[in-house]
């Protein structure tokens, strides 16, 4: 086995990434370092040959330098996950819609693959959200139910208005009639919680914001939670919600039930170029900030 590997994830469209994999491919032969390409992407890429620079059908390990992704936040998402609790950075360049997360455009690429290999990069951790349910069913971990972007916790497609009540601390702060709720980190600010009218966090910032899909309100607001607060969501309605972890589904809480949500610092590791901040991603990627 090589002294150097690097795990590869890529966009579920191959033929977005075909090209800039083989580049990689090609970089990291040369470099002395090896790509592993798991069942999943050797078979979204099957027309790779095995060879220098490149293991094919080889399962992700934690024993990696670099978790190398090309694709969009999605599958940003899914590398921070798999590698949450480990110190293994992950480096995207982006070939998604926004790529929020990415620290590289496509028309970078030649330099940020070189910068990838060499190092060249800061590391940046991120904290989560972490589920605790009597039955476990949304816990941190490898599963991927810790959000790094955001929980969302929202009713039945065809069911009723759902009736959410949350606390901090055990002190009930209001309760919302509404489609659902979002529970985000910093990171995940920008994504569904934004949409909600939620207020955008910057990287570096201890806490979450929780807000509200479509309340039928208008006293409503999204709040900003102290990270070391324990937030509880209780489901005061009829049916059962849905619980989705960075937009994936994980379980329910049942009518009646109730979940706590906490902030858990330094859960993944984001690879980012020195010269890449957070607000020169918010004006790129969203438009001017107003003066």
């Amino acid at each position: 086995m090589s002294a150097r590997q690097m795990t590869v994830l890529t966009h579920r469209r191959p033929s977005d990434t075909a090209g800039a994999l083989r580049e990689l491919i090609g970089a990291a032969a040369r470099a002395g370092v090896t790509l592993r390409l798991d069942e999943d992407e050797t078979r979204k890429h099957n027309g790779l040959v095995a060879g220098p620079g490149l293991e094919l059908n080889a399962p992700v390990v934690d024993e990696v330098e670099l978790c190398a992704v090309l694709g969009g936040d999605g599958t940003i998402l899914r590398a921070l996950q798999r590698y949450a609790g480990t110190e293994v950075p992950v480096f995207a360049v982006n070939f998604g819609e926004i790529g929020f997360l990415a620290t590289v455009e496509p028309e970078e690429l030649h330099d940020g693959i070189a910068r990838a290999l060499s190092g060249d990069f800061e590391l940046l951790a991120l904290p989560a959200i972490v589920l605790d349910t009597p039955d476990g069913v949304a816990t941190a971990g490898r599963s991927g139910r810790a959000g790094i972007n955001d929980v969302a916790i929202h009713r039945k497609v065809g069911e009723r208005v759902a009736e959410i009540a949350y606390a901090l601390e055990d002190e009930i702060v209001g309760s919302v009639r509404c489609d659902g709720l979002v529970i985000a980190t910093p990171a995940g600010s920008t994504g569904y919680n934004l949409a909600n009218g939620g207020p955008v966090m910057a990287w570096g910032v201890e806490g979450f914001v929780v807000s509200f899909i479509a309340p039928h309100s208008l006293t409503a607001r999204a709040l900003v939670v102290a990270p070391g607060d324990r937030l509880t969501i209780h489901n005061r309605s009829r049916e059962p919600l849905d619980i989705a972890v960075d937009g994936r589904p994980v379980g329910e809480i049942p009518a009646g039930g109730a979940i706590d949500a906490r902030f858990v610092d330094a859960v993944g590791t984001i690879a980012q170029l020195p010269d890449s901040s957070f607000y020169r991603r918010l004006r790129e990627k969203f438009g001017r900030l107003a003066s």
